[in-house]
This record gives structure tokens, sequence and C-alpha cells, in this order.
């Protein structure tokens, strides 16, 4: 039998691409604008506002789909807010049946009514710990630097700064086009001389070029997205793919691929699930791992976008556990704490319920 929602739902699951900012609780919002004063919000009616955020994404546009974040980032300007935020997004995660979870914001833009940087990061970190505690979930923090801005090297120290309390990596974010990661390689090349991770959103909105950049030029550990990845792979006929030399690079060295089906879909990187390149590039076994992205903009989840491929491929519990271990391999903690997850709980959990079909 095929896994349903529901099964998928207890499976223990890892999540590496998931923007803070992108999985608020449309009450949450309303009831921080209320408290903090904003009030630019298109309704104050939960329902609708959800109902919004899902139509205002849903436009095929990465520019438009990012103009949603004005309101999200808007009621995120206190400390109570970030910790409230953060705590909720673990309890959230941790009900979806998620056991791990690196989760980003962007410390830059929580600063508009006085918070320093480190305030910004140290209220995000209490609130995971909050959300945490006693729920079986772990989450890591990436804290992201905005592309078309120039604070990278600013937030790649205050990574270095806090890694060992929580924050586990660095990445940068926002349009691709006009914005190539090589702008920021002065922080990159820091973090590497520290022995620090870092992802790049890159192969997106935008193509080859900007994932080639990624790895060659700033020694990205993985790629978040990489979707068009597969402008560099060509499929017979019959079904036989070749890939070119980066594709092929990509693959052998087993860089990590941060794929969020529902939200490409939104942003026009794919034209439908089934059409999706995570199919093509799981058949080939490159390093694939499926996320959310940002889960109220794509009203998603984990077991949601598993679903989706349940149903779009036929994926089954092996499938299954399959991305679910390429991205606990693929986090950015330490190896022997990956593999205690891999073999004491995501082993056991898919165990369990291929037995129980």
């Amino acid at each position: 039998m095929s896994p349903t929602l529901d099964d998928i739902r207890r499976a223990p699951k890892v999540l590496l691409h998931d923007h803070l900012d992108g999985g608020l609780r449309a009450e949450t919002i309303v009831e921080l604008a209320r408290e903090t004063g904003y009030g630019r919000l298109p309704t104050k009616d939960a329902g609708n506002l959800r109902q919004w955020f899902e139509e205002a994404s849903d436009s095929g546009s990465l520019e438009r789909y990012l103009e949603t974040f004005e309101h999200t980032v808007g009621v995120m300007q206190t400390r109570e807010s970030l910790v409230r935020v953060a705590a909720e997004c673990a309890q959230d995660l941790a009900a979806d049946g998620v056991v791990y979870a690196e989760v980003r914001f962007a410390p830059e833009q929580h600063t508009t009514t006085g918070l320093s940087l480190d305030e910004v990061v140290t209220a995000v970190l209490d609130g995971f710990r909050q959300g945490s505690e006693g729920r079986g979930i772990r989450v890591g923090t990436l804290l992201t630097a905005m592309r078309h801005q120039a604070r990278s090297m600013e937030i790649a120290e205050l990574a270095v700064r806090y890694r060992d309390v929580g924050v586990v990596g660095f990445d940068i974010a926002g349009a691709e086009a006009g914005y190539p990661p090589t702008r920021h390689l002065d922080a990159f090349e820091y973090l590497q001389r520290e022995n620090a991770h870092f992802t790049i959103h890159a192969g997106e909105a935008f193509g080859l070029p900007s994932i080639w950049q990624a790895i060659q030029w700033c020694g990205a550990d993985r790629l978040g997205h990489g979707v068009r990845i597969i402008d560099d792979i060509s499929v017979a006929g019959d079904g036989s793919a070749k890939l070119g030399r980066l594709a092929a690079y990509v693959r052998d060295k087993r860089i990590p691929l941060e794929m969020c089906p529902t939200s490409n879909l939104q942003t026009g990187a794919a034209a439908s699930i089934a059409e999706h390149p995570i199919g093509l590039l799981r058949r080939l076994h490159f390093r694939v791992t499926v996320n959310t992205d940002n889960r109220l903009m794509s009203a998603t989840n984990v077991s949601l976008e598993f679903a989706k491929l349940v149903e779009a491929f036929g994926y089954d519990w092996d499938d299954l556990q399959w991305f679910a271990v390429n991205a606990m391999k693929s986090a950015f903690i330490p190896f022997d704490e990956r593999l205690a997850l891999i073999n004491g709980v995501i082993k056991p959990g898919f165990a369990q319920l291929k037995w129980r079909q």
C-alpha cells in the first residue's frame, strides 16, 4: 500500500530548507500586528489572511513571491515576537513529525525598531529552545544574508560567533538575477577559513551559472533549491540520461539539493509536481532532499510535500526513508550526531511504519 498522509505524518522527517519568516501562523500575524502596531496587513481576519498569502504567492514569479514577506517580517521586529514565532515554528514542525530541522532567517531584516543583530539571534535561539522542549525535535538555525545587500560578511561573522549555541550554518537568499553569489565571495572565503558550513540559494529562478558559481567559486556545502541543474541533463527517448559536466560533478560529489517542490511551482521553476525535476534526479541518485521553503505561503508542511511525491511518482516507504536519510546525512551538525539520529530515530521509525503495512 502507498503511504497515506496520516502515516507520513508519523514518519520521522528531516527538514533542511525552511524560512522562519515564511512559516508563521496566520492567527499569530494578526495578533502580533495588533500588539506591535503594524497596520499594513491586507486583512485582519486570520482565515482571509491565510488565503491572501497563498494566492499572492501563487503568481509564478519569484519577485512577487518575495513581496509577501513584507508583512511577516513587519510583525517580527521585537524580541517578544521573534521568540514567539520561533517557538511556534518548532512546535508546528514537531507536530508534523519532523525530528531535525534547520530553519533559516535573515537577522538584518529584524532591526527596524532598534534590536541589534545579536539580540535578534538570541531571541530566535531562545524561541527554538522553548518550542522544542519535550517535543522530540532538534532545531538548528541558519543565518541568512540578503544577496542584494552588503552585510554578508557581518552576518557570516555572526554565524561563527553563535555556532556553538544553536547556529549551524550560513546562507544567502533573495532574488538571484543580477545578484550572483560571487558578490559575497569575501564572506564565503571567511567561512571556509573558519571551518564553517554554508548553503547558497542557487538554481531556482536563475540557471546553471548560479549553481556553478555557488559551488566552484564560493564552495557551497549544499544548494538551496538547485532545481535548474536539470538544464545540464539530457534525456533520450528511451529514458536514458546524459549528464553534463556540472551535473555530473554535483552528483559525484554528493552535493545536497534542498528541493522544495510546491514552492518551485509557485515561483515558476517547475510546471507541476509530476513534471518536477525531483523525479529524474531521484532516479539518477542525486543527493536530493525534500523541503518546505515557506510553509505559510505554500500552504504546506513536509508531510504534504512527501504525500504529493507519493501521488506523482508512486514512491513507497523506502523512497521516503531515502529522502529523510539524505537530508540527515546533509545536515550541518557533527557526524556522530547525524548518525545517531539516522540509526536511532529515522530508520527505526520507518521500519515500524513499513512493518505496520
